[in-house]
């Protein structure tokens, strides 16, 4: 992997924009062209400067935006390290286990509760249960690598779960092991600000933009038999959708 930038930074005189700005955007399309690999250090604000034959402010404060905007995570004493993303498909019902797996990323997870408890009338609606029934929840941080992802909540019937406390790793391959586990779901998906308590396990700003996403699974015979609320990074997520035009 080639730890320069792809090209020569020229700066463009006469928009207005401020070098370091426009440096920014430079590094920041490098990255996104994958000139560098997830956790892969970016070079020293001085090795940057000599390379571009720029100031060394200049090239701290192009730093400082991409760190802000997410693309850089800082490692005091270490450097500035490309920071992870993952690319979720909405054509296939994956877990979040799976999905990491399948980008070299060690899943794992942070469990913050799991309980069994009386299901509320929405989850009662959603689940299709009746006045009375339980539903196990669990709610845990998601992470890839050592970066926090997600937090997420997740409530199933206890006919499906009665023993939250056992649950372990993904999901999915629990409920797969059990005959369990969802065939389809849908998915909506809108932007939120974070809470304080959210951006707390996120470690993000107060108010910060990130995703939310509620999912439905369903088995073959058409029962529901998950309801899934996840937070997840926005800095890290990219949902990519295929479409194709009817002809």
């Amino acid at each position: 992997m080639n730890k320069r930038p792809p090209r020569k930074f020229k700066p463009i005189p006469g928009t207005g924009t401020p070098l370091y700005l426009q440096l920014a955007r430079f590094l920041a399309d490098a990255v996104r062209q994958g000139h560098y690999a997830p956790h892969e250090a970016l070079p020293s604000e001085r090795a940057l400067s000599e390379s571009l034959d720029l100031s060394r402010v200049t090239t701290r404060k192009a730093i400082d935006q991409l760190a802000m905007q997410g693309l850089i995570v800082r490692r005091r004493g270490s450097g500035n390290y490309i920071a992870p993303r993952i690319e979720q498909a909405l054509s296939r019902l994956t877990s979040f286990s799976e999905d990491l797996r399948a980008r070299g990323y060690a899943p794992s997870s942070r469990w913050l509760s799991r309980e069994t408890a009386a299901a509320t009338a929405e989850e009662r609606e959603i689940l299709r249960l009746a006045r009375g029934d339980r539903v196990a929840r669990l709610k845990r941080l998601r992470i890839a690598d050592e970066t926090v992802m997600a937090l997420e909540e997740s409530v199933l019937p206890v006919s499906v779960l009665p023993a939250p406390g056992e649950m372990e790793g993904s999901l999915y391959e629990y409920l797969d092991a059990r005959g369990s586990a969802p065939v389809r779901a849908r998915e909506q998906i809108r932007a939120v600000n974070a809470s304080a308590q959210l951006a707390r396990h996120l470690r993000v700003p107060t108010g910060h933009a990130v995703l939310f996403i509620q999912r439905i699974g369903y088995l073959a015979s058409g029962s529901p038999v998950e309801l899934t609320h996840a937070h997840c990074r926005s800095d890290y997520y990219d949902l990519v959708a295929e479409l194709r035009r009817e002809t």
